[in-house]
């Protein structure tokens, strides 16, 4: 591939995008193949290792920031006329409560995931503490003499030990994959605002 049908099909890929990162984005990755060129690589190879369009394309989709696409989206191409203003200020009492409804509950949702992996965790955190509680009451209590109780602590503390460990990974686990749906959101609101711009 030539570095025009490069950046001409990076171009076509990033269109939904603010025009300036557009702009920006071409700018860096012509200089990038030009510098490989310097350096003896054919123009060819200089294209072919700046890496796949449609890869570059989904991660510079991915770094801008949501709030910049929307805004470069939200911003009106043309001024309202009057009528517009008009239904907008009448029918603000109903599309305004409904957008606020829709944005709680998507948060509450949003919340709700979250304090269940917050949840998992304070289990986490009290089976360690009943570990450690009794291990230590355990050893105390069989150093006291009374070695059938110190012998049952030490065995509940061992069982919250292996527990905790258990519930560590699943914790873990848990964290990772609502972070990785809320990227997955993100970017998929994302491609909502490219996707008005391409049509």
């Amino acid at each position: 591939m030539t570095k025009l049908k490069f950046l001409l099909t990076l171009h076509e890929k990033l269109s939904g995008l603010p025009q300036d990162e557009v702009e920006e984005r071409l700018h860096f990755y012509s200089e990038m193949i030009e510098d490989r060129m310097e350096e003896g690589l054919s123009e060819e190879d200089a294209v072919a290792a700046v890496g796949s369009v449609d890869e570059i394309a989904a991660q510079i989709a991915a770094d801008i920031p949501l709030a910049k696409i929307a805004k470069d989206r939200i911003k009106p191409k043309r001024r309202l006329k009057a009528w517009e203003i008009v239904l907008l200020a009448l029918g603000s009492p109903i599309w305004l409560s409904l957008l606020i409804a829709a944005f709680a509950v998507v948060l509450s949702v949003y919340a709700a995931l979250w304090s269940v992996v917050v949840s998992l965790w304070a289990v986490f955190a009290s089976l360690v503490g009943g570990a450690l509680g009794g291990i230590v009451a355990g050893i105390g209590f069989a150093l006291g003499g009374k070695v059938i109780a110190g012998s049952a602590l030490l065995g509940g503390g061992i069982v919250c030990v292996g527990l905790s460990i258990f519930l560590f990974f699943g914790c873990k686990a848990a964290a990772k994959g609502l972070l990785a749906l809320t990227k997955l959101v993100v970017v998929w609101i994302k491609q909502l605002f490219i996707k008005k711009e391409e049509a």
